[in-house]
């Protein structure tokens, strides 16, 4: 009788419902979470890069404001030191990202000091595939290329941006701007800042409130 109960016991366990497992977040959705997680703070950064076509930004002050979050856009003010201002900065550009149903979408915000847009503006691309957790690529987008060519920026035809990022509660935690070209492999450009302790967060980058 025993070793029928036990008999028992083991076609019961055996045929119990299999333990439910934590499902996987894809990379993009974990990218997505890290990127989100420093909603509202603000890092100092630099550039990192050394291509001699970026002279003019060596050695500047450089902000990254998580100027705007919500479940389907955030938005990264990039303020930059700069005499030709009255307050010290440029506060032109604003790095876009945007959840799609096909994936992720940066583009530029590019505005002039009275907040209006610039010329160049709107520009960037989506993710051609599913990148990692902490890096996505965006190649440059068919519309990007139209204004391109329309304003004689031949040498953007083919560019390549880049965002990195870890969480907010990563050890050493970083946030990368990249930009490459798949034309020119001596092109780089690459600004760093560490997101592992914030500042005071800036005006607003022109245009936003």
């Amino acid at each position: 009788m025993r070793n029928c109960v036990a008999a028992l016991a083991l076609v019961l366990v055996g045929c119990s419902a299999p333990a439910e497992t934590a499902s996987v977040p894809s990379p993009q959705d974990a990218f997505w979470d890290a990127l989100s997680s420093h909603c509202g703070n603000t890092y100092a950064g630099e550039i990192v890069s050394e291509d001699e076509r970026d002279a003019d930004w060596q050695g500047r002050d450089m902000v990254a404001h998580w100027a705007q979050c919500d479940e389907r856009v955030i938005a990264v003010a990039f303020h930059m030191a700069s005499d030709d201002y009255p307050d010290g900065f440029d506060r032109s550009r604003t790095w876009v990202v945007t959840r799609t149903d096909a994936g992720l979408r940066l583009k530029h915000d590019h505005r002039h000091d009275d907040g209006s847009e610039d010329a160049v503006t709107q520009y960037g691309g989506d993710t051609a595939d599913d990148g990692s957790a902490t890096a996505q690529d965006f190649p440059v987008d068919q519309e990007s290329i139209a204004l391109f060519t329309r304003e004689g920026l031949d040498a953007s035809l083919t560019n390549v941006w880049r965002l990195e990022v870890t969480a907010v509660d990563s050890e050493n935690s970083y946030f990368v701007y990249q930009l490459t070209r798949r034309n020119d492999p001596t092109r780089l450009f690459r600004v760093r800042f560490d997101a592992s302790t914030p500042i005071e967060p800036p005006p607003p980058a022109w245009g936003w409130q």
